[in-house]
């Protein structure tokens, strides 16, 4: 199994294999590409979002400045919605349902690290899964933590740090987010 291959899978891996290293290129070059797209017409921007990103359902539209880790591991819905400056690590999938709409410097982070002082030393990573469901709402400057699951019409307050799932239609607030009301 290839680095990349146990990197996707969610396994420890080494992200300085070469065949890692290569995908973090080319998304680079990727970024800088999208990061000047803003001026073309619509459907020239959303073709080439689909050249970076995994999956992308019809309408949907996100704002340059954008950051991936890689891309291919990106899936949107349809009518998904990125405001500006939004950071994805998709070291493994990170899926965005239909309709979801998020804000401005939002951060969503499928990257993991050890929580022991050796595997860290060693330069080992792991990945968990983020899934946002449809119809969710992330205020501006919300940071998910990897592996958690926002369920269907969830909202996400602005600057909520979300270290836990959020149960479909709930409101989270706060550091670390909590269930409002």
């Amino acid at each position: 199994m290839s680095e990349w291959d146990r990197m996707v899978a969610g396994e420890p891996y080494d992200p300085h294999a070469p065949d890692i290293a290569a995908k973090l290129a080319a998304a680079g070059e990727w970024m800088a590409r999208y990061a000047g797209s803003y001026t073309l017409p619509a459907a020239e921007r959303e073709a080439l979002l689909r050249e970076g990103l995994g999956a992308v359902g019809p309408r949907c539209v996100v704002r340059p400045p954008f950051f991936v880790d890689y891309g291919v591991n990106v899936r949107l819905g349809e009518g998904v919605f990125l405001n500006f400056d939004c950071v994805i690590l998709d070291v493994c999938r990170v899926t965005i349902g239909d309709r979801t709409q998020i804000g401005p410097k939002v951060q969503i982070y499928a990257a993991d690290h050890p929580r022991d002082c050796a595997s860290r030393a060693a330069g080992i990573e792991f990945g968990r899964p983020v899934t946002i469901g449809a119809d969710v709402w992330i205020g501006g400057g919300a940071i998910l933590c990897p592996g958690v699951t926002v369920g269907d019409g969830a909202i996400v307050g602005a600057g909520a740090v979300v270290t836990r799932d959020v149960p479909a239609g709930a409101t989270v607030v706060g550091n670390p987010a909590r269930v409002r009301g």
